[in-house]
């Protein structure tokens, strides 16, 4: 076991559940809801009883696993839920977004690339617009990349018109 004051929100791996910035702030309200769910039974039982262990999602469940980090302490909950509000306040998100919704897997897929890519922390944050056609429009703090149909036809347009021109036996 690795002792959780030696792991940072700098440490932290994220698991592919965790997708975007609400999903980390899912995981720090459920990690502060079991701190009190621990805390309120360690007092109503006294020191020497067994600690009950909370209902955990599959995402805390996830994440506790991948770092490597127990719930039993409660200094050691207190410096997780610490942690986990910086690594909020602190992720770098992609804003990409879509023409129709994206599937959750697909979801968790440009997550886990951009992680091993961009940044380890990197989450996404979805948005819809059905005027896209098919592609992507990525955001990012400093950059916007269009990799939608209609921006592909607006940079190909004169090689278009100059193709079919062709066709038509227009110089």
């Amino acid at each position: 076991m690795t002792d959780v004051v030696t792991k940072t929100h700098e440490n932290f791996v994220l698991p592919a559940s965790l997708v975007s910035r609400v999903d980390v702030a899912r995981l720090v309200d459920e990690v502060e809801r079991v701190d009190a769910e621990m805390t309120s039974v360690a007092i109503r039982t006294g020191e020497g009883a067994a600690p009950a262990t909370p209902v955990l999602s599959g995402q805390l469940t996830d994440f506790l696993i991948q770092n490597e980090v127990e719930l039993d302490d409660e200094k050691a909950r207190v410096t997780l839920i610490q942690e986990l509000r910086l690594l909020k306040d602190k992720v770098p998100v992609l804003h990409m977004t879509f023409a129709v919704a994206a599937d959750p897997e697909s979801l968790q897929q440009l997550a886990q690339w951009a992680r091993t890519t961009i940044d380890p922390h990197a989450v996404i944050a979805v948005g819809l617009q059905p005027g896209l056609v098919a592609g992507v429009y990525l955001r990012t703090p400093n950059h916007v990349h269009d990799f939608s149909l209609r921006g592909l036809l607006a940079e190909k347009h004169g090689l278009l018109v100059k193709e079919l021109g062709a066709l038509r036996g227009v110089n």
